[in-house]
Parts: C-alpha cells; structure tokens; sequence
C-alpha cells in the first residue's frame, strides 16, 4: 500500500471521526479507502453506461 498526504476540510474530519467512533469503520483510514473505492466503482460503472447519473467529486 502506497501512503498518499491529503488536506481535508476540519468539518468533514470531524465526521469522519464520527464513523469511527460509532464502528462504522474501524480507523480514518479504512473509511477514506471506502470512499475512494466506492468512487471508483460509480465512475466505472457511468463509463460501462450502466448509469445516467452524474456525480460530481471536486469543482476547481
């Protein structure tokens, strides 16, 4: 496993944390996984065109 440094806005952290501490997850770490691994499954499945819907991740 590779070790990736990222900034998170305080407010989401704190939630975060709050999965955590309620076992939905057993470490920050684990939850961020879900969430990039959960990402990832959406945008393959928008590009096989099983999907219509749009999610967007980031604006810039």
């Amino acid at each position: 496993m590779e070790r990736v440094t990222l900034r998170i806005p305080k407010q989401q952290i704190e939630e975060v944390e709050q999965m955590v501490e309620t076992g939905e997850f057993p470490n920050r770490s684990e939850a961020i996984r879900s969430a990039v691994r959960e990402m990832l499954n959406e945008q393959q499945t928008e590009r096989s065109g099983a999907s219509d819907n749009k999610r967007t991740y980031a604006r810039v």
